[in-house]
């Protein structure tokens, strides 16, 4: 398997990305493609110890930052490493790419390079947050501001899909985000929603719980979380943020006197558990799915263990066969 990394782009780029490479040759094998500035990439892959691994480098001139236009900054900066990344991934050049960039331009270059399947009218971003039973996938959370009942309806069977595929959870229950547990509740996106997603579940082809409200994810009552992309992304952002106050709030706890920091030593194999519910480098990154071809969104601010991570991910992406399900099983999906 040959995995594309675009090396220029992300917080601690390229660093960050010969690093991860590296790491994930020795874990993985496979075989790793570094797009980016070759002069600045090749001599860090000497100096960082991955001289005779399957780690070669595609040159790329320029760099898509996080304050280009996305709509245009692909067709603007066609030589950038993550143009040249897709373009390579797009003709079959890799099996997967990752790349630490520029969402909205990852999400353009998804959808007008690497392409969407056939039937499928948007591409979605799914994180995963912790809960109580385990994780859930938020899908969408920020590639689609604006949805219609049908894209909700796409999200979810692609959900489903992955949970079962990917991270291997039997018969994946499927939630859709909203103000009330009732049928009745939500606004007219979420009556609409509702009604697609209950016939999907009567059919037998997904298994749909429901409505499920904000503080049921936490508790772990659905496997798949269906929301637009600007309501799933305030979800994710508050969940992330409440993560960080807590984790800085027990810290200062434990920091108080002596007394507390004693108190520590008998609980910090629990308070590392906490920590490390919420590490995005221990998850690496997130697929578009929808698009025909696997694309990983690793986190801006990435460093080497979050791209290893993200490799890891990008080979049970790929292995899991989850394109041919969601292709063979469009015409569900569809209006």
């Amino acid at each position: 398997m040959k995995i594309i990394i675009d090396a220029m782009s992300g917080d601690n780029a390229p660093l960050a990305q010969v690093r991860g490479a590296v790491m994930a040759a020795k874990q993985y094998g496979q075989e790793y493609i570094l797009v980016g500035q070759e002069d600045v990439v090749r001599p860090l892959i000497e100096k960082e110890g991955g001289s005779g691994l399957p780690i070669r480098v595609r040159n790329a001139t320029e760099v898509v930052d996080m304050h280009d236009d996305p709509s245009t900054v692909l067709r603007k900066k066609k030589d950038s490493s993550m143009a040249v990344a897709f373009q390579m991934v797009a003709k079959g050049e890799g099996d997967a790419m990752i790349s630490a960039g520029n969402t909205g331009a990852l999400l353009s270059g998804s959808t007008l390079i690497a392409k969407r399947i056939k039937g499928i009218r948007r591409a979605a971003l799914p994180p995963m947050l912790p809960t109580a039973t385990g994780q859930v996938m938020l899908i969408d959370a920020g590639a689609n501001a604006e949805c219609t009942a049908e894209y909700l309806l796409q999200f979810a069977y692609m959900g489903s899909y992955y949970m079962s595929k990917v991270v291997g959870v039997t018969n994946p229950r499927i939630g859709l985000l909203n103000i009330g547990s009732e049928d009745t509740k939500g606004d007219a996106l979420r009556l609409e929603t509702y009604k697609l997603l209950k016939a999907a579940g009567d059919a037998g082809r997904i298994n749909f719980v429901g409505n499920v409200e904000g503080d049921d994810l936490a508790k772990g009552a659905c496997d798949v979380a269906v929301t637009d992309g600007f309501t799933g992304n305030v979800a994710l952002k508050v969940t992330e943020g409440v993560a960080k106050f807590l984790g800085n709030q027990i810290k200062k706890i434990f920091m108080k006197n002596v007394k507390s920091k004693l108190a520590y030593l008998l609980v910090k194999d629990g308070v590392a558990e906490f920590k490390k519910m919420f590490n995005a480098a221990a998850v690496g990154g997130a697929p578009f799915l929808g698009i025909s071809k696997a694309v990983l969104k690793a986190h801006g601010s990435s460093d080497e263990y979050a791209i290893c991570s993200a490799v890891g991910q990008a080979i049970k992406y790929v292995e899991s066969g989850i394109i041919k399900d969601i292709t063979d099983n469009v015409e569900y999906m569809t209006l």
